[in-house]
């Protein structure tokens, strides 16, 4: 069982010789073997319960080898609990956020912030749920299933060139068939996200803990398990509606999708 079952990642990993020297040595010194998920993980729920500043502990990174070649997706803690704050704070009034986030928790986490605000992180996570414009990026043959001593597993990767560009599409039908709008803006987001980093990374999308989730949902609806999980031919078979201004195709694809992992959003209210 994962240390934290209900968080999904995309995550990109770039070449090692896209790092600095310095980084890149510390990135070599990872054994491909190390269980850096589960350290990430623990290292989070550590947090729920002891404040650590985590601009300066030092960071790790996921690993990938492929083709012989070494790619890194480092944490980037500092940068993604930075940011989170960042969020939180803007999405309610001020007076209200010293309720929930107390001075010394948000002194603790912006500390060297002035270092980390323009820091790009490698991963983007989202807890009970799998966004749709995330399965947009990748292709069926891009899809790795099946159980590890975690549980059920789902990944999902490809090239960034092939992301960026399936994105830019989503973009552009989303665009012809709305207008501009909020779906549009987080497309538009995510693409610009891609931009930053090398040419030559990898995209990474990993249903985390929400493969055993979404396993059981399928299994006691009847359906072969994770085998049944078509959430990339969904959300393909909405975007080719929508390109084809066919509106019933878009619909159906689209709810499809939505009505699978609303089942599996909904336990987050169960535990």
């Amino acid at each position: 069982m994962r240390p934290t079952p209900y968080v999904a990642s995309l995550r990109i990993y770039e070449p090692i010789t896209a790092f600095s020297p310095a980084q890149a040595l510390r990135w070599e010194a990872i054994p491909i073997t190390t269980a850096t998920g589960r350290d990430e993980q623990l290292r989070a729920l550590r947090r729920v319960i002891i404040t650590e500043p985590p601009a300066l502990k030092p960071d790790g990174a996921h690993i990938l080898e492929l083709d012989s070649k070494r790619y890194v997706a480092p944490w980037s803690t500092a940068a993604r609990v930075w940011a989170a704050l960042d969020d939180f704070k803007n999405s309610m009034p001020l007076p209200v956020t010293k309720f929930f986030v107390p001075d010394n928790i948000e002194e603790a986490i912006n500390i060297n912030s002035e270092m980390i605000e323009d820091k790009v992180p490698h991963i983007l996570t989202e807890t009970w749920m799998v966004p749709p414009r995330w399965f947009s990026l990748f292709q069926p043959e891009d899809r790795l299933r099946g159980h590890s001593d975690d549980g059920a597993f789902t990944i999902l990767r490809t090239s960034i060139a092939n992301a960026k560009s399936r994105c830019a599409f989503t973009h552009e039908s989303v665009v012809s068939a709305f207008g501009h709008g909020p779906i549009e803006a987080e497309i538009a987001d995510l693409l610009e996200w891609m931009s930053l980093f090398h040419p030559e990374s990898i995209v990474e999308l990993d249903y985390g803990g929400l493969a055993s989730y979404l396993e059981k949902i399928l299994i006691a609806d009847g359906q072969a398990g994770l085998e049944a999980d078509t959430s990339i031919e969904d959300i393909q078979l909405s975007l080719q509606g929508l390109s084809a201004g066919d509106g019933a195709k878009a619909g159906a694809g689209y709810e499809r999708l939505i009505s699978r992992w609303r089942k599996v959003s909904a336990l987050e209210g169960a535990t």
